[in-house]
């Protein structure tokens, strides 16, 4: 089995609550708030206003710069304000408010089950589509699509990547979207292939997901260039330099990107979002997310629009547990725990995880041993117990001289502490400050 080769730890996957549920759709709310930052890049820019009528696929945001993405409205109704809202981390950003009417869709989207196969756009004609339809990467980063479709000069992509591997544990609706629409999965990556003018691709799957694997291998046996590598179990696998050594035996550079050594990489939430925007019209308003829990009464892969309060995706798992000790938005390795979920689903939500209390209670730190195990656990080969130490010294600069934005916050070395050192978290912060440094640095060239 292929697996990346440096760092990397083993934590229960815990997929089993939710895995092969199906994929259910989420009933429409009455009121929702669209969130104008969902994305990498600066907030995306109205093109509505108060008291405006939209249906469902109307553009109600355009991005705000080269790295942006437009919003488009989930459903039919009225505008009734643009205005700020708080996050689940008690933090303000723009949002346009609507009451939900309705759902009339535009009439050039096609909503039928009809899988649409053949595609003879032009390369260029399909990134303006993916752009126009403000696909971005479902698989956490939320970085524009279209971007990865346009190599800088000087640079080609020689292989597409496909990240079927969802190494988060508790996570499934990435193997859920595998299973249910392979076909359009596969149609998707046809698609990405003929926007790069590739004609390889490899499909990345952990084996924890057999039943993908061969769902996957079955559908690329009638595709020239599609071929599905089955990969060892090992976290943080679906991190982009990651899977890049894992499938094809390359590393990428220190403060580089996948480009550089000729990968582009998709997840496959993502890849489906492609096929719906070229193939449908439809841009990007919903997504599959997990909620899950060892007690959660209803665990399973939702289909949820965007703006959709993320309550009542509570509610339609059964509500809270009583005995809930912490909520994570996302997974227990890279998530992070949320204040409230008085919040609305965006395009970053990939889960809801409900921690019992007794599975949520940190042990107090004691003291470094000196182990090492911390840089022997990083995939990106940087030195934790250091970088952590010299956040706490706000030592900025000798924190950028270590490569703390190389840092992807998987939580391998939390997670290998023998000590129980909050390592990610001196890390992070570290991070935001040294990455506040860097644009401002950049801004007075």
């Amino acid at each position: 089995m292929n697996t990346f080769r440096i760092g990397g730890v083993h934590p229960h996957d815990n997929k089993q609550y939710s895995a092969h549920q199906p994929i259910t759709e989420c009933p429409l709310p009455e009121k929702a708030i669209i969130p104008l930052v969902q994305h990498i890049g600066a907030p995306s820019q109205p093109v509505v206003e108060k008291g405006q009528k939209v249906k469902v696929g109307e553009l109600l945001a355009k991005a705000g710069g080269f790295v942006g993405a437009n919003i488009h409205s989930p459903y039919s109704g009225t505008i009734t304000k643009i205005d700020s809202t708080i996050d689940a981390w008690g933090m303000k950003m723009p949002a346009i408010f609507m009451d939900v009417e309705g759902d009339e869709w535009l009439p050039e989207i096609d909503r039928t089950p009809d899988v649409i196969r053949e595609c003879r756009l032009e390369p260029k004609e399909i990134i303006d589509k993916v752009t126009a339809a403000g696909i971005v990467g479902l698989g956490g980063a939320c970085f524009p699509t279209q971007v990865k479709l346009m190599p800088p000069p000087g640079k080609k992509a020689e292989v597409l990547i496909v990240n079927g591997v969802e190494c988060e544990p508790y996570l499934t609706c990435d193997h859920q979207l595998m299973l249910e629409h392979g076909e359009e999965l596969m149609i998707g990556i046809q698609i990405l292939m003929r926007a790069l003018n590739l004609d390889h691709a490899i499909i990345g799957i952990e084996k924890n997901k057999p039943d993908a694997i061969a769902r996957m291998k079955e559908l690329a046996l009638k595709v020239l260039g599609v071929e599905v590598k089955p990969l060892k179990l090992k976290y943080p696998q679906g991190g982009e330099k990651q899977l890049i050594d894992a499938c094809i035996g390359r590393q990428v550079p220190s403060g580089a990107l996948p480009i550089e050594v000729g990968a582009v990489v998709d997840n496959v939430a993502t890849i489906y979002a492609v096929y719906e925007a070229v193939q449908k019209n439809k841009p990007l308003i919903s997504r599959v997310m997990t909620v899950t829990g060892a007690s959660v009464a209803r665990p399973g892969n939702y289909s949820v629009r965007f703006g959709t309060p993320l309550t009542q995706v509570v509610d339609l798992a059964g509500g809270i547990p009583e005995d809930t000790g912490k909520i994570i938005g996302g997974g227990p390795m890279m998530g992070r725990a949320m204040n409230n979920i008085d919040m609305p689903t965006n395009k970053r939500v990939s889960g809801l995880l409900f921690l019992r209390e007794s599975e949520s209670r940190r042990v107090e730190p004691e003291n470094c041993i000196r182990c090492g195990k911390c840089v022997t656990a990083c995939p990106m080969g940087l030195e934790p117990y250091l970088l952590s130490k010299q956040a706490q010294l706000q030592m900025w600069d000798e924190m950028e001289q270590h490569d703390v934005m190389d840092c992807i916050d998987c939580g391998c070395c939390l997670f290998t502490c023998p000590s129980h050192r909050p390592l990610l978290d001196y890390i992070r912060m570290g991070k935001a400050t040294v990455g506040g440094i860097i644009r401002a640095r950049q801004a007075k060239k």
